[in-house]
């Protein structure tokens, strides 16, 4: 017997021991309906029903009827085949949004996830632990970003973990730059900063790690150093960005629950995707799934506004990249890195032996080289002069 035939029989005890005593005079009409759960007009009904019909005129009806609202056999077998064929691992929100993205499908996300579970093909949720206070949104956007890099298989059928760099609000989750490199580091980060910089302006703080490429710590589990710089932290110093270091990965609560979703999504959708090469899966990073995913994921900032301003000087460009000092060979060389950089004549002087100038490299490995404020030399990625620029003090 199953619980509606339980329930039904309790029903059924209750309306007539009641009427009973309705019938006693120890009750009204309207105190036994109300007892019941039911309107006096309904008690009526059932009244007249057993006197009719004896016990079975109490019978629920429906009992042993599909529901008219009863999802068709037909679509069921329809999703759980789909599942089976090309969706296996996903959890049943993302199934369900492919379903109905890709294939036209109609039913509900809770009747979808109470067949996937009857057939065994996912799992119920386990219990959540106890709750943990979340720290407060920042309340406007470009207040708070932050940044971070996660290690996992990312592309389909590659063997090989690729690092996906990250860089979020804090007011909202948005997704502002994402892409996959071999291996984070300052290239990576300066690379994100650029984007985010290029696209909305400057803004406020950079919430990260204590990577080695960002902060320097003198002894390792210890507070970073402030008066000893990184790449990184020289330049948001110079753009007048607070640089917040983490200290555990529970403080970076907001850019851990987005790799948890990305290591669960981004994979398959790469694979629906038909994508396996880094380069194809940055290009549709940027141009199909951040937006994708911030239209499902990110959240409204509690106050309008924004923190983003503009860089009127235009200088960022040449302080989010790569800066050291190099002193001029003999030959008019610098060295950098393993390459030797020739530099070209210039009116500036007769020539650079000894100067001591300053190299910038960008994050896409191109290289230019400054005496003070003039740009000697452009140069790509494996050396070679580019463009040259001349400006006589």
């Amino acid at each position: 017997m199953g619980w509606a035939q339980v329930h039904e029989g309790i029903r059924r005890m209750r309306f007539e021991t009641l009427l009973d005593r309705h019938e006693r005079g120890d009750l009204s009409q309207s105190e036994a309906a109300e007892m019941l759960g039911i309107g006096e007009r309904t008690f009526r009904r059932w009244r007249d029903r057993l006197r009719d019909e004896g016990p079975t005129g109490l019978a629920d009806r429906r009992l042993g009827k599909p529901s008219s609202r009863r999802a068709a056999v037909e679509e069921i077998e329809r999703m759980l085949g789909l599942y089976r064929a090309s969706y296996g691992g996903f959890t049943v929100q993302h199934f369900h949004e492919q379903l109905v993205k890709r294939h036209d499908y109609k039913l509900g996300y809770t009747v979808t996830k109470v067949h996937l579970q009857r057939a065994g093909l996912v799992t119920r949720a386990p219990k959540r632990s106890a709750h943990r206070k979340k720290r407060p949104r920042r309340p406007m956007v470009g207040m708070m970003l932050h940044q971070d890099a996660s290690t996992h298989a990312w592309l389909p059928g590659v063997d090989r973990q690729d690092d996906l760099v990250v860089t979020l609000d804090d007011a909202t989750s948005a997704i502002y730059s994402a892409f996959l490199v071999e291996e984070e580091g300052t290239a990576s980060s300066f690379r994100g900063l650029r984007e985010v910089v290029a696209r909305h302006g400057l803004f406020c703080s950079l919430y990260t790690d204590r990577g080695s490429h960002y902060f320097h710590t003198p002894k390792a589990g210890e507070k970073v150093s402030k008066a000893q710089p990184t790449q990184i932290g020289r330049a948001l110093k110079q753009l007048g960005i607070e640089h917040i270091a983490a200290y555990s990965p529970q403080a970076r609560g907001r850019s851990e629950r987005a790799f948890r979703t990305l290591q669960d999504r981004l994979p398959k959708e790469l694979a629906l995707a038909g994508i396996t090469t880094v380069e194809a899966a940055n290009r549709w990073l940027a141009e199909t799934y951040i937006a994708q995913y911030n239209a499902a994921f990110a959240v409204a900032a509690e106050q309008e506004g924004t923190g983003f301003v503009h860089d009127r000087t235009g200088a960022w460009p040449e302080i989010l990249c790569l800066q050291e000092e190099r002193t001029v060979g003999n030959d008019n060389t610098v060295k950098w890195h393993g390459l030797c950089l020739q530099l070209p004549p210039s009116r500036l002087r007769p020539h650079f032996v000894k100067a001591v100038v300053h190299v910038h490299e960008y994050p896409d490995g191109t290289i230019a080289v400054f005496l003070g404020p003039h740009r000697l030399a452009d140069y790509d990625a494996g050396g070679t002069i580019v463009v040259t620029t001349e400006q006589a003090a």
